[in-house]
Order: C-alpha cells, then structure tokens, then sequence
C-alpha cells in the first residue's frame, strides 16, 4: 500500500507528543500561528493546569500559553484523536520514541497518513540507533522514508518570547521537509529545508556530548580559548564521525551543526552543558542528574556514541574523554581532577590544520593525564577541504 499524506493547508491539526521544555514551547509556538493544537502528557498534572490555567508548572513556568491550546493525559491518545490530526510532532525524550511509536503505529490510517515531526535529539541506549531507525523498525521504511527532523539553535525560553530563530529541517521525502518547513514558518522562525535526516539527527545528538565537555571546561576554570578549542575541535570530530556514518560533510556546517553546537557549548541555559559545569566544579554525576530537573540527552548519548566511535573505528578522543569522564574514571583515582581529560583531549590533539578531520591510525601517541592515558591522534588530512 502506498502511504498518502493529509494536505496540511492553512490552519492544522497538530499532536504533540510532550510537553517538556521543547514540546512546550513548540506547541505554543504554532497555537500562536492559528494552527489547532492538542499536547499530550504523562503527568496529570501538567495536563490539568495547561487546560485551567494555561501554565506549564514544571517547564516555562512563566509563561502563559494560548487559550486555544489543549491538553490531553496521562493515557495515551485515543485513535480517533490521532486519525483526526494532520500532524504529529514528537518532543519526547530518545529513549521514550521506541515505545511510544509502538502504540502509535496500529492507531494510523496509512491511506490518510499525517506529517510526522521529531524533534528529540539523542542515540538509543542498547541499540544505539538514531530516531530514523527507531521509525523504521516499529512503523516501517515507508514511514520512515517521510518522516522529517528538526534541530537548531533553538532554546526553548527564546522561542516563547518571539526572538529570532533558525532550524533546519531535513527528510528523505522533499515534499515532507517542505510541509514541516511551512508549518513552522513565521517572521520570528525560519526554517531551511534539507535532504540529509542522517546528518541532522547525528549533529543534533552529538552535539551534546560536545557542550558536556565546554561545560567541564569552564567548570574548571579554563576560559575563552579553550571553549573556542572544544567547539572547533568538536565540530571536526562530529563531521568525521558523521561522515563515516554516512552523512554530509556540509550538514555540519548548517543550523543543525555548527549553529547548534556553538549555542549549547557556550551558554548556561543548556542542560548538556550545566552537567559538565557542575562536573568541573566537582559534583558527582548522580547528584546532577537527581536535581537537574530535566533531561540532559547527552549523558545517554555519550555511552551511544562511544559504541559507535568504535564500531567505525573514528578517532574522536573529546567524545572518549568525555565518556570515561562520565562512566569510567573515579575522583579518588585522579585526585578530583578527572574532568580535566577533556580539555587535554582537544589541546593534544596533535599537529595539523584547526578543522582538519581525517586522522592517520599509524600516527597516535599517547598523552598521560593524571591516572588516565588516552590516545591522540596525529592530524592528517581535512575532510572540510574536501567537502570545499
């Protein structure tokens, strides 16, 4: 059966899956653009009060969303709900997609399919497969095949005030892309459409393993250097890792890469990057996590990501610093300065050009730091001149 896409025109009926930090604001975002949105969440008591009083009391709690908007809850939505609707947008953390797409995927009418829209950023812990694989082992290829993606610099607390901002959004279907492009599109939020899923997933996840380690950075008292390090160095370990998975070089290089990794490694307000400062400044990562309030997606993608480093055989020692900061080395094995892998992870880096990303495997050395020895590569080739 060939799968048929509702004709979103003018005003749309959208679900979001949701209703954290992101979902949140992107739920307001189009209730605010005349579109019918419903948001649906687990907790009871988000739900009530976005339907009384038009509050988030765990998430934006400040602001005061659209009388229009609606909240449906705790129980999943029924099927005539979610058959009545031309979109579906998931906000929900990685590890919640597999589940909730199960439930999903016997409530769809595949001869009157609506736009689905993922907004999650992280790799699944265990199979440590992106989103678009997620889709395609529970809905199946064709789904998947139209599925779109959005990532950016795109903090959630911006987006309600009306501040300027950009995104991409990418599917292997164009005509998708283009959909979720003009769903989205306001004066105050631009998209720019893109056929590279793979690249946008990947920069927007692994992107928080990198403002983990500014974060750690500045925890430690390093300063503007060597934040302008970490994200240099991190935006060419992102494309080789990227480009060996089988990405665009250039995807790298839009508002889902370079954008989004500059914003998240050098601002407070990102979760990813709070982890790392409160790991510099010596917390233990439990305690983080218990009084983070939120989700910080690049805990879970770190241990992700290292399976796929090494399944690839990249060389991506910030990601693999960044991992046994957080899974493998203890305090008391390093004098309390275990974070401090990470910025001698990218300062040691070896000879070569500031973006250069291939790395000869013959060349590394090892660089002792503390207790730790890590490998380091010796830098070879750009992979940004070939892409050039």
């Amino acid at each position: 059966m060939s799968l048929v896409h509702k004709e979103p025109c003018g005003i749309s009926k959208v679900l979001v899956f949701g209703a954290g930090n992101f979902g949140s604001c992107l739920a307001d975002h189009l209730a605010d653009s005349s579109h019918d949105v419903v948001v649906w969440s687990r907790s009871p008591e988000i739900v009530q009060h976005l339907n009384e009083s038009h509050r988030n009391p765990e998430f934006l709690q400040d602001h005061v969303f659209p009388d229009s908007l609606k909240a449906v809850g705790p129980e999943f939505p029924s099927t005539e709900l979610i058959r009545q609707m031309d979109v579906l947008l998931f906000a929900i953390p990685t590890e919640g997609v597999r589940e909730n797409l199960k439930l999903l995927t016997p409530k769809l009418d595949e001869s009157n399919l609506p736009l689905l829209i993922f907004v999650n950023k992280g790799i699944e812990i265990g199979t440590h497969a992106l989103t678009l694989d997620i889709i395609a082992d529970t809905c199946g290829p064709k789904i998947a095949k139209v599925a779109t993606f959005i990532s950016g610099p795109s903090f959630a607390k911006e987006i309600v005030r009306r501040q300027p901002t950009s995104v991409s959004v990418a599917s292997l279907s164009d005509e998708a892309a283009q959909k979720a492009s003009d769903l989205f599109h306001q004066p105050w939020f631009r998209c720019y459409t893109g056929g590279d899923p793979i690249g946008v997933e990947l920069a927007g996840a692994l992107k928080n393993v990198y403002a983990i380690a500014a974060g750690v950075a500045d925890g430690l008292n390093f300063e503007n250097n060597t934040r302008a390090m970490l994200i240099t160095r991190g935006l060419a370990e992102m494309t080789r890792i990227g480009t060996a998975y089988g990405a665009s070089p250039l995807t790298f290089l839009t508002l889902a890469g370079v954008g989004d990794l500059f914003l998240t490694c050098s601002s407070p307000t990102s979760r990813n990057y709070t982890v790392g400062h409160r790991l510099g400044k010596g917390e233990k990562l439990d305690h983080i996590l218990d009084t983070l309030g939120s989700v910080a997606e690049g805990v879970w993608t770190t241990k992700g990501l290292k399976k796929i480093i090494d399944d690839l055989g990249v060389t991506a020692p910030i990601a693999t610093a960044v991992y046994e900061v957080l899974y493998e080395v203890d305090y008391r094995q390093t004098g309390g300065r275990k974070s401090e892998v990470i910025a001698f992870a990218a300062a040691n880096q070896g000879a070569g050009s500031a973006v250069s990303g291939e790395t000869s495997p013959e060349a590394n050395e090892k660089v002792g730091i503390g207790c730790l020895t890590i490998r380091m590569p010796r830098l070879k080739m750009s992979i940004f001149s070939l892409a050039a």
